[in-house]
């Protein structure tokens, strides 16, 4: 018996079409608003650490109550208002600490990526605009410093060093200028070939107003994703070195300091160490999701995709 095969109605199509042009509607809204990447870091980092002394009614080293309120458990764990997330092995509001430790990282992120940056960016300019041996001298340079593995560089450095906020600057620039470096050497390896770049030497511009004036600006986006990924990276190799005790140095609220000290107590006084990890993983979660969608944002040839 033969089939006749119909075509389906058009008010059928009509709907169809219409339920994909909303679906791929909502899919660029998706992409031109991450909501939850930005609502997480503004939550959890940006605006505690901005009004830390507002939002919490102790100081980052109070201990309200003494020794007496060492290791009150969370408020839902049968702890007290006063002090939501539990109190530390010597009475220290855990809320209070991890806000605190919030401004910390965000400092400690900025003025070390912003030093790597520099140096990276400078000596790869330099590098892929003059190319020859120039170019030779700072690229070997690079590949031994990337040829270190980061965390033992890291733990060299930081053991040298006396534990402070300058080691773990020092740790981070020596760590991330080669990064920016590489990058920008190659970015700069392409834009020098332009024409624009060509007609600045004829009109007699030099090569310091070429390099800042038509070669840094467009090689701001990768630098924008490329620092933002960083910022990940940054807070936990300082939570890292803190928590390993070469970083940071007590009673500063770093979050690595926070779980080193929950170590201790890990199986009676669980919340000590959870809350700071759980900080921190949030943090670098949220900063990775933002630094994607930068990329797809920033980079033309993903922004057609």
């Amino acid at each position: 018996m033969a089939v006749e095969l119909r075509p389906a109605p058009e008010t059928t199509l009509n709907k169809a079409s219409q339920a994909a042009v909303r679906a791929l509607r909502l899919m660029g809204m998706a992409r031109r608003l991450p909501k939850f990447p930005v609502f997480l870091l503004l939550l959890v980092l940006v605006i505690p650490a901005i009004f830390a002394e507002v939002i919490t009614p102790y100081g980052p080293l109070d201990s309200p109550q003494g020794i007496r309120g060492r290791l009150e458990p969370p408020v839902f764990a049968g702890g007290t208002w006063q002090h939501i997330l539990g109190t530390d092995l010597t009475g220290r509001d855990i809320l209070t600490r991890i806000i605190y430790g919030s401004r910390v990282s965000i400092t400690i992120a900025g003025i070390g990526i912003a030093i790597a940056g520099t140096i990276g960016v400078t000596l790869g300019i330099i590098a892929g605009y003059y190319g020859g041996l120039v170019d030779s001298v700072i690229m070997r340079l690079v590949d031994i410093s990337l040829s270190i593995p980061p965390v033992l560089l890291a733990l060299t450095l930081a053991t040298v060093l006396d534990p402070s906020f300058r080691t773990v600057i020092i740790v981070v620039g020596a760590l991330l200028w080669s990064i920016y470096c590489r990058q920008v050497r190659g970015d700069t390896l392409s834009v020098r070939t332009q024409d624009y770049i060509s007609r600045a030497r004829v009109s007699g511009a030099s090569d310091v107003r070429i390099m800042l004036r038509h070669v840094l600006p467009n090689i701001t986006n990768t630098l924008i994703v490329l620092a933002t990924l960083q910022v990940g990276f940054v807070i936990l190799l300082e939570a890292g070195l803190s928590f390993l005790g070469v970083g940071l140095s007590r009673p500063t609220p770093a979050w690595g300091l926070m779980v080193a000290d929950g170590r201790e107590v890990i199986i009676r006084a669980w919340w000590v160490a959870l809350w700071p990890g759980l900080a921190i993983m949030l943090t670098v979660f949220g900063f990775n999701l933002l630094g994607d969608w930068l990329r797809d944002r920033l980079d033309p040839r993903l922004r057609q995709l």
